[in-house]
């Protein structure tokens, strides 16, 4: 089974502007397209910006709406599944969203963030109440987490028990935090035998200040890409047959032991 190359968008686009940041991602999709990428992965709230206070209720949209068409048509229009995130309305709830659309312009999942950060993120959003969210891309199973769910091992684990092969994770990582995206995913992918693909925001935004160090760490806690602290897209590769021997090598799943697990929930 060949590699399935992919490429992280580590970019604020312009918080506020829905339109300019489909023309940063359609911009983004159309070099990682020239590079030979079959998925483009962009942080967390990308479609609006992440500190957009007020504007979170103006900017939300159903998981169909003009935003994932526009999506589709990047999608569509250089050959390459795309995920990103957005506000997503369902009737007077919003979640904090993530989509992932396919090569054919198909939405193939959407997830809704499970842990939610901060007093800003418990203001304007629902929490999400599926942990698990996964969709098949050329022969990987992708699953979906967003941000600070990833610092909780627990659903990582249950990714990794579910079968997820490549963990995406938009996020919108700040100062002081970095030690996350240095220290923490690399860890995540190595405990539970994956590839997890971290995409940061980066630079001002309101009260935040993004740190950027997006990753593509391997299961064997070798990140295969990094990107510094400003604007970049980077790629990386995601070997399924590496993927397979370090899991065959790695004993961690099997070696588990549920019945001794019943206390910590």
């Amino acid at each position: 089974m060949p590699s399935l190359r992919t490429a992280l968008l580590q970019s604020s686009g312009r918080p506020g502007a829905v339109a300019e940041n489909l023309k940063t991602l359609d911009e983004a999709a159309a070099r990682a397209a020239g590079a030979g990428a079959r998925l483009l992965v962009a942080p967390e709230l990308f479609l609006t910006g992440y500190a957009i206070g007020d504007a979170v209720p103006v900017l939300a949209e159903p998981a169909d709406g003009p935003g994932a068409r526009a999506v589709a048509e990047i999608a569509v229009r250089h050959g390459l599944a795309v995920l990103y995130g957005y506000p997503e309305r369902d009737g007077e709830r919003i979640f904090n969203a993530s989509q992932l659309i396919g090569a054919d312009g198909v939405r193939v999942a959407n997830y809704r963030k499970t842990h939610l950060f901060g007093c800003f993120e418990q203001e304007w959003f629902t929490p999400g109440e599926q942990t698990v969210v996964q969709a098949d891309l050329d022969g990987i199973r992708i699953g979906l987490l967003i941000c600070y769910d990833v610092e909780f091992p627990e659903n990582v684990r249950a990714h990794a028990l579910a079968g997820t092969d490549l963990l995406l994770v938009p996020t919108a990582q700040m100062h002081p935090f970095q030690f996350v995206a240095e220290s923490v995913v690399p860890v995540r992918a190595f405990e539970s035998q994956m590839y997890v693909a971290y995409v940061n925001r980066t630079g001002p935004e309101g009260e935040f200040e993004f740190v950027g160090l997006s990753c593509l760490a391997g299961p064997d806690g070798v990140v295969r890409t990094r990107a510094g602290r400003g604007e970049e897209l980077v790629i990386g590769e995601v070997d399924p047959e590496f993927l397979a021997a370090s899991r065959a090598a790695n004993p961690y799943l099997a070696d588990r032991r549920p019945g001794l697990y019943g206390s910590l929930a």
